[in-house]
């Protein structure tokens, strides 16, 4: 338990946490802030029972742009919140009289919601040791009966579990989203080793032809020469784009990797649903880790245009290049199923990771005139 303490205090912020007060500011605070603005002030002139009326007020209202800074400052934005409640609890201890403060102020609930769903581990703890107090000295002060003070302890307990579990949830999203790009850089990595190993081999048969030939017949072995210097400049290529790509311990497959001429092995005219391929342009300078790339990205497309669109009856793959970037594009006629959006499932959230890691984009969502369509651009220069 002791360690549990620890490991609480030690947390950081959460990943999705903005870092600044500028990455805070989001429309939803914009619209809490004028809300509970325009409540305080209506509570204020309405409102006959409300003692102190113009510090009340005056407090209530120098609360609400806390709202503003609750992500990015999220212990500062309690305790002014909390604090400003400790300071009416004891201004009702002092004079005696009734409850004080505006129903607007159960504001001090969304900021401690921040806390818990955007705070560190430290700042958690300091804050809600802070909110207790406030809320042991505003029992004190206001005093009716246990029941409710009962659900009252039930309601900020009920904030809390909601913002803890909204952060978790988040958090497992995030592990999610790291653990599935490690994996596109372990495929693509797998991929790009076996076509460097392929190289390597290519040189190393060459190099042993010129050995054999040099001292029969040494203006051979210029021509062997060459070969090695193709095969060397492809290979240091293709080690390029293994930079900051990691590869894990598995035994390498040296079979060649299907590519963007594979693709067309995948056509058919008479199948539910028919696929189409066309290939266009420059394909044969692709660099062999962005051709296996594009076959890899058109597969799961159409696997995914297969298992997700209701009544698709044609599928269509499109693939060109102009030199400089190479363009895929996959397109169905089905209609969704209500699983298959733009922002869910993590087979199109690795898709996308993949594109990335070549430099590129990866785009995929509904078409105007209906079915889906997955759209990537790679520039070419990335993958060499």
């Amino acid at each position: 338990m002791i360690n549990d303490r620890r490991s609480l205090w030690r947390e950081p912020r959460p990943a999705d946490a903005p870092s600044g007060s500028a990455a805070a500011l989001q429309w939803l605070d914009w619209v809490l802030v004028g809300g509970f603005t325009l409540a305080a002030a209506l509570e204020a002139i309405f409102r006959p029972d409300v003692a102190f009326r113009s510090l009340v007020t005056a407090m209530a209202l120098a609360l609400m742009p806390a709202l503003l800074w609750r992500r990015s400052h999220p212990l500062t934005c309690v305790v002014i919140g909390f604090g400003a409640a400790m300071a009416l609890s004891v201004l009702q201890l002092a004079t005696g009289s009734g409850d004080l403060g505006l129903y607007s102020m159960i504001v001090v609930v969304v900021l401690l919601y921040s806390l818990v769903r955007w705070g560190s581990g430290r700042e958690v703890v300091l804050g809600l040791a802070f909110v207790s107090v406030a809320v042991a000295l505003g029992t004190v002060a206001s005093f009716t009966d246990w029941g409710e003070v009962f659900a009252s302890f039930v309601f900020l307990l009920l904030i809390v579990a909601a913002a803890a579990a909204l952060r978790y949830r988040a958090d497992l999203w995030t592990r999610r989203r790291v653990e599935i790009r490690n994996q596109e850089r372990v495929g693509l990595a797998r991929e790009l080793h076996d076509t460097v190993a392929h190289h390597v081999s290519a040189i190393a048969v060459q190099a042993q032809a010129g050995g054999v030939v040099a001292a029969t017949h040494p203006e051979k072995a210029v021509a062997v020469l060459a070969a090695i210097e193709a095969e060397a400049s492809q290979t240091l290529a293709e080690m390029r784009a293994m930079v900051r790509v990691l590869r894990d311990e598995e035994a390498a497959d040296y079979a060649p990797q299907p590519g963007i001429s594979d693709l067309l092995a995948l056509a058919r005219e008479g199948g539910s649903p028919a696929v189409e391929v066309h290939l266009a342009g420059p394909l044969a300078q692709v660099p062999q880790a962005m051709d296996a790339a594009v076959y890899r990205l058109a597969q799961e497309s159409l696997t995914n245009a297969v298992r997700h669109a209701r009544n698709v009856t044609r599928i269509v793959v499109d693939v060109a290049c102009d030199g400089s970037t190479l363009r895929l594009r996959v397109t169905d006629d089905g209609q969704g199923d209500g699983s298959r959006t733009a922002d869910s499932g993590f087979g199109l959230l690795g898709m996308i990771e993949r594109a990335e890691l070549l430099g590129g984009s990866l785009d995929a969502g509904p078409r105007p005139g209906g079915g889906w369509a997955v759209d990537a651009v790679l520039p070419m220069g990335a993958a060499r």
